[in-house]
């Protein structure tokens, strides 16, 4: 089997994107068995492989194209095929719902990062306390320790997770303010939770997102 059928298998098989340097540790041996004199030249034709792939997936006739997310390599669907993946993925489970507060609070969060509950409360006019919550609860954001002022406040940063579903290698990716926004709606399919369940997210007896956050802002 060639490298390239190799890296080909690897990054299809891998549930999250893969790096570079695992896929070097994982071929390695065949590489060097085909005269690879040491790691590094072992990176640099696994390199050279992974460019030819992703040249070869870019061609018009793959529905599907090789990119780095997430400071790794993953396959996903073009863009040009969202909507028929789209109408797939919607037949086999509910999307994930977020109410209008809930993506206004990811929003702030992303292009702020790490934020303070009280710097997206003044930032949005309107205690955010419940929807941290809830996006806490859907891995799209994490703790980031604590801001060194009075009271340490927790500091909220996007994750990996959040990465993956906006399909992008990292945070300097981040389109304008009017692209995320749309990105938004496409990938949560613009279903939003009803404005009754947005209020009571919103409201003061929410559970607050501190006390959720608390042990995982020990670890920092």
């Amino acid at each position: 089997m060639g490298l390239k059928a190799q890296l080909e298998a690897i990054i299809y098989a891998a549930e999250t994107p893969i790096t570079l340097e695992h896929m070097v540790q994982l071929v390695k041996e065949s590489v060097a068995a085909e005269g690879a004199a040491d790691e590094g030249e072992v990176k640099s034709r696994v390199r050279a492989a992974l460019e030819e792939l992703v040249a070869n997936y870019a061609g018009p006739d793959h529905g599907v194209e090789i990119r780095q997310v997430a400071g790794g390599y993953r396959m996903s669907t073009k863009p040009e095929q969202h909507e028929m993946v789209r109408s797939f993925a919607k037949s086999l489970k509910p999307p994930i719902r977020l109410s209008l507060p809930a993506l206004e609070t990811l929003a702030v969060i992303a292009y702020k990062q790490p934020a303070t509950v009280p710097e997206i409360n003044e930032i949005r006019g309107v205690d955010s306390g419940g929807v941290i919550a809830t996006l806490l609860d859907r891995k799209l954001i994490t703790t980031s320790g604590r801001k060194q002022v009075i009271g340490r406040p927790i500091l909220y940063k996007t994750t990996k997770e959040f990465l993956m579903r906006f399909g992008l290698k990292d945070v300097n990716e981040l389109p304008s303010m009017e692209e995320f926004e749309k990105l938004v709606a496409e990938s949560f399919q613009a279903e939003l939770i009803p404005a009754e369940d947005a209020a009571q997210e919103n409201a003061t007896d929410s559970p607050q997102p501190e006390e959720i956050a608390e042990a995982a802002a020990q670890k920092e």
